[in-house]
């Protein structure tokens, strides 16, 4: 039933992606990643909410509204909402180290898989 509720949110969420970026591309925004901007803070601003609700209101709906909303709408929607929500309870913990090292980690071995992944279709093609 989990994996059910995750697929469901995570339609949801990439439904919803794709009409915040076409609604940039309709506004004339379309030489900067404003669409993707716009989700990641809008995703990790629905993160913490969502979390900070089930951590100190309760868990109405429990696990299975907390799996459809945060690892699937918001999975769906933008993976930056679950980074964001790591690098925060690394720091909440007091590991200030590992949170910056997640977070370096993170952006500059993802953008050098990103490039490698080009590099290698380039090579290919």
């Amino acid at each position: 039933m989990h994996f059910l509720l995750v697929f469901l949110g995570a339609g949801f969420g990439g439904v919803l992606r794709h009409g915040v970026n076409l609604a940039t591309v309709r506004f004339g925004l379309a030489g900067f990643p404003w669409g993707t901007l716009a989700v990641n803070v809008s995703g990790s601003l629905a993160m913490g909410l969502i979390a900070g609700w089930f951590a100190f209101r309760g868990t109405a709906g429990g696990q299975d509204l907390r799996l459809f909303l945060t690892t699937g709408v918001l999975g769906g929607f933008t993976t930056f909402s679950a980074f964001s929500l790591d690098t925060m309870l690394l720091w909440d913990r007091g590991e200030a180290g590992p949170a910056v090292l997640y977070v370096l980690g993170s952006v500059l071995l993802s953008i050098a898989g990103v490039a490698a992944g080009l590099a290698a279709m380039r090579a290919a093609a």
